[in-house]
C-alpha cells in the first residue's frame, strides 16, 4: 500500500508499526486491512503535518517519503491504553 504511493517506513517505524498492530488487534472493532489502511492514512497525515511544521528546514525527497516512528506513535492506541504500551518501546521525546 505504501509502495503504491511511494512512501515507506523507516526501520524504526517498522518496529513501531508492528507494536501498533499487536496493540490494535487486541482492541474491539479491529477490521484487518481496513484498520491497517486507516492507520497508514493517519500516519501519512501526521507525517505531512510534522514536515509542514518545520518550513525552515530543507527537506530531501527521502524525508518527504519516509514515515518515522513519531508519525505512528501519536496514534491513540499508544496514548489511551496503558496495556497497549509494549515493553521496551522507545520513548517519544
Amino acid at each position: 500500500m505504501l509502495a503504491q504511493t511511494r512512501y515507506y517506513l523507516s526501520e524504526a517505524a517498522v518496529v513501531v508499526f508492528r507494536e501498533y498492530l499487536v496493540a490494535r488487534m487486541a482492541q474491539p472493532r479491529f477490521a484487518n486491512a481496513r484498520s491497517v489502511r486507516n492507520a497508514m492514512e493517519r500516519a501519512r497525515l501526521r507525517h505531512a503535518h510534522r514536515l509542514a511544521g518545520d518550513l525552515e528546514r530543507g527537506w530531501t525527497r527521502d524525508d518527504l517519503m519516509r514515515i518515522e516512528p513519531e508519525d505512528i506513535l501519536a496514534d491513540p492506541v499508544f496514548t489511551t491504553t496503558p496495556a497497549a504500551e509494549p515493553a521496551g518501546r522507545h520513548s517519544r521525546s
